[in-house]
C-alpha cells in the first residue's frame, strides 16, 4: 500500500525539477535576448558615467539585460591635415573617414580600422607613425560608430564591406602598395573582408583579433566575473536572429585560410578579452607564407603602440619595408 504514494511523490518531484529547469531556460534566453540586442545598438548621445561597482547584484543585472553602448564622439582630430571622406554602402548609409598624405614622397598606404564601440579617432596616435614611416593614411569609422550613420552593429560581420569602400577608394587613387590595419573588431573585418571580396593588399597588421563572435562574447562575460557558457553560445544565437545573419559563422580563423598577404599579429599577454589560444589559432590557420605573430608582456586589450612603443615600432617599421615593393 505504501508503493503508491511514493511513486507520486517521486512524479511530482520530477515535475517539479523540470518546471525549474524550464524557467531557468525560458529566463536565460530571455537573457541573450535582450544582451544581445543592447550589444549590438550603439545609442546617440554622451554615455552616462560608470562608476565600476563590483556590487554582484549589479553585475548580475548587468549581465542579464545587457550593456547599454553609446556612439562614442569624435573628440579630437589629427593635428596633420586631412580630407573628410564619404563612402556610401549599397544599403545607402554614409561612412566617415579621414585621408591624409604624407609629407614625403608616399611609399604606400595604411588604412586604418577601430574596435567596436571605439572610432576613428582611437588610431590617431598609429596614423602619425604610419605617416612618420612615410605613408598616406585613412582612418574609418565603422558604420555605427564615430561619424558614420546608422546605430546597428553586427561587430564584423556586414562591416568587411566598409573595409572593401575604404579599399576600393585608395585603389581608384593609382596606389598599389595598401597595407590594413586592424584593432580588435577591427583585426578580425579586414580579414574577413580580404577573404570576402579577395583583396589583395600588400599586408595586413592585425592587432588582438577575437576567435570567433562566440568567443569575444565569452570574454566579455569573464570581464564580468561569469562564466563564459551558456552565455557566449546563447548570445550569439540571439545576435544571429535579431540581426540576421549566422553569428556562428563568425569565425576569424575561417577567413584567414583565405588570406595569403604578408600578415603581422600582435597581441596582448595580459588581455582578458581575447586569449591566447584564440590568436594562435588565427595565427595557425593563416595561408600566408610570410606570417609573424609577437606578444607583448604586460599589455593587455589596449593600445599596443602606446603600451610598448619601441616594440611596435621595431615590428611594425619591419613588415612595411619587407613588404613595400
Amino acid at each position: 500500500m505504501q508503493i503508491k504514494p511514493q511513486k507520486k511523490k517521486i512524479r511530482r518531484t520530477v515535475r517539479l525539477v523540470l518546471w525549474i529547469l524550464l524557467v531557468q531556460f525560458v529566463l536565460i534566453n530571455i537573457s541573450a535576448a535582450f544582451y544581445a540586442r543592447k550589444l549590438t545598438y550603439l545609442r546617440e548621445g554622451p554615455p552616462p558615467v560608470e562608476t565600476g561597482s563590483r556590487n554582484i547584484f549589479k553585475k548580475t543585472w548587468k549581465i542579464f539585460v545587457g550593456p547599454r553602448l553609446y556612439k562614442l564622439p569624435v573628440s579630437w582630430i589629427p593635428s596633420f591635415p586631412f580630407d573628410t571622406v564619404k563612402l556610401k554602402t549599397k544599403n545607402g548609409v554614409l561612412i566617415d573617414g579621414w585621408y591624409s598624405k604624407t609629407d614625403s614622397v608616399a611609399k604606400g598606404t595604411v588604412i586604418l580600422f577601430h574596435g567596436v564601440t571605439s572610432n576613428k579617432a582611437s588610431a590617431i596616435e598609429e596614423a602619425n607613425e604610419f605617416r612618420f614611416l612615410g605613408y598616406n593614411v585613412f582612418l574609418v569609422d565603422f558604420r555605427s560608430h564615430g561619424l558614420s550613420e546608422g546605430n546597428v552593429t553586427t561587430i564584423g560581420v556586414r562591416e568587411s564591406e566598409d573595409v572593401k569602400l575604404a579599399y576600393d577608394y585608395v585603389a581608384s587613387k593609382g596606389e598599389k602598395q595598401i597595407f590594413l590595419w586592424g584593432l580588435s573588431m577591427g583585426a578580425v573585418t579586414i580579414c574577413k573582408a580580404v577573404s570576402d571580396y579577395g583583396l589583395t593588399p600588400a599586408g595586413l597588421i592585425m592587432e588582438m583579433p577575437f576567435g570567433s563572435l562566440q568567443e569575444h562574447l565569452e570574454g566579455r562575460a569573464r570581464t564580468l566575473g561569469f562564466p563564459g557558457e551558456p552565455f557566449g553560445f546563447l548570445v550569439t544565437f540571439w545576435i544571429g536572429v535579431e540581426r540576421g545573419f549566422n553569428g556562428y559563422k563568425l569565425r576569424t580563423a575561417r577567413y584567414a585560410k583565405n588570406v595569403t598577404c604578408p600578415v603581422l599579429l600582435q597581441w596582448g599577454a595580459d588581455d582578458t578579452y581575447v586569449t591566447k589560444p584564440e590568436v594562435e589559432n588565427v595565427f595557425r590557420n593563416l595561408a600566408a607564407t610570410d606570417k609573424k605573430m609577437v606578444i607583448y608582456e604586460n599589455a593587455g586589450h589596449e593600445s599596443l603602440l602606446r603600451k610598448n612603443t619601441s616594440l611596435w615600432r621595431t615590428e611594425v617599421e619591419s613588415f612595411l619595408k619587407r613588404n613595400t615593393r
